[in-house]
């Protein structure tokens, strides 16, 4: 395996989550009306993530029919444009309308779904199997970094700056990405596919070796969107400021930073197995909201830690079974379609905390999303074939 041709997608995994969080952790403690709402916020974190629902297994498909790189760099090339829409539009105190803001999240949505399975699938072909636990674990390593950084460096770039210039941040960042993959990586031509019916891909999509995964992994993804949005709005109420917020959230993605090579590498020496690594990766979830329903800045910050554990221990398992478990040349198609897994846990999340918190408090949000998780820890931690 020659790890230089990773690295490229390493950085695009750290693209979409520093774009994604960054602006998500700190759309809570702007002063220009866009998160005021705690419902308007849950519809502007899951925006990004409806995007993807409905174009990554679009995306994956393409990508197994032309080859990824090409959707890569495309997808890539998208980002940048949408970035730098809402940065040129924006007025002189760094905002642009709630529009334009809709606008540009929805773009970013839109590329990130083309950019970001097919990374996924560039990982598992260029790996060999005995080493994916790993190089899965290093993806999510450096998404981790992304997420860990983008609430910290994104709050500091709003205060000085607005959102603009951290819409502009991306925008580069995204260039700089685009023009190394397309130098770097190779080129993967599309493998023969044998002819796929729609009720072929049915039953491999309503597989438990398919389900199970995807399930924990959109249970993981709910954790991540809604500590990401939420848990600043719950520093926010004890007094804290957007750079101490942002410090707080990036300690959950630091946490799930170092997790997740470690749960990699753990995977294939064989020392723990994906179904037990699954399972308790969401009960550490679970516990993690059962913390942050709790007032004060010690169980917010013990909140962060044990989730950004958990999601390392479940993102990296869960891709590698996935990977295991697919033919080369529906690759993409697969990641395309357990992202949109993700993807609706990744919306959903901030959604149903959103929802809840309008209605009765973000207290009761949290305890429904604990018990959620939970149920979600039963289902992928229960044995089967394709987990083992």
């Amino acid at each position: 395996m020659n790890g230089a041709r990773l690295w490229p997608l390493y950085a695009a995994g750290f693209t979409t989550a520093f774009g994604a969080h960054g602006i998500a952790a700190n759309l809570a403690v702007t002063d220009d009306g866009a998160g005021a709402s705690l419902l308007r916020l849950g519809v502007l974190l899951a925006l990004y993530d409806g995007a993807e629902i409905v174009l990554k297994p679009a995306f994956g498909t393409l990508a197994d029919r032309i080859g990824p790189r090409p959707v890569l760099v495309g997808g890539l090339v998208a980002f940048v444009l949408a970035s730098g829409a809402y940065a040129l539009a924006a007025g002189p105190d760094g905002a642009a309308g709630t529009w334009w803001l809709l606008a540009a999240r929805l773009g970013q949505g839109a590329a990130a779904s083309a950019f970001s399975p097919s990374a996924s699938a560039l990982v598992a072909r260029l790996t060999p199997e005995s080493a994916r636990g790993r190089a899965f674990g290093s993806y999510g390593f450096y998404k981790s970094i992304g997420y860990t950084l983008g609430p910290l460096l994104g709050g500091a770039v709003v205060v000085a700056g607005g959102l603009r210039s951290l819409f502009a941040v991306m925008a580069v960042l995204a260039a700089v990405v685009a023009c190394w993959a397309a130098l770097a990586v190779p080129r993967m031509p599309p493998l023969p596919r044998a002819r796929q019916s729609v009720g072929d891909l049915t039953r491999r999509l309503t597989d438990p070796g398919f389900l199970r995964p995807v399930t924990a992994l959109a249970a993981g993804t709910a954790a991540l969107s809604a500590g990401v949005g939420f848990l600043p709005v719950s520093g926010r109420a004890d007094g804290l400021g957007p750079v101490v917020t942002g410090a707080a959230v990036s300690l959950l993605a630091a946490c799930a930073a170092v997790a997740q090579p470690l749960a990699g590498r753990a995977l294939d020496a064989g020392r723990i197995t994906a179904v037990r690594g699954l399972g308790a990766g969401l009960l550490l979830c679970a516990a993690a909201f059962a913390l942050a329903a709790v007032p004060g800045v010690a169980p917010l910050v013990l909140a962060a830690a044990t989730a950004g554990v958990g999601i390392g221990l479940v993102t990296p398992l869960g891709f590698t079974v996935l990977a295991g478990a697919t033919p080369p040349e529906r690759m993409g198609q697969t990641m395309g379609s357990a992202e949109v897994g993700r993807e609706i846990g990744d919306a959903g999340g901030p959604l149903l905390v959103g929802a809840v918190a309008t209605a009765l408090s973000l207290t009761w949000g949290y305890a429904l999303l604990a018990v959620l998780l939970a149920a979600g820890a039963g289902y992928a931690g229960r044995r089967g074939r394709a987990a083992a």
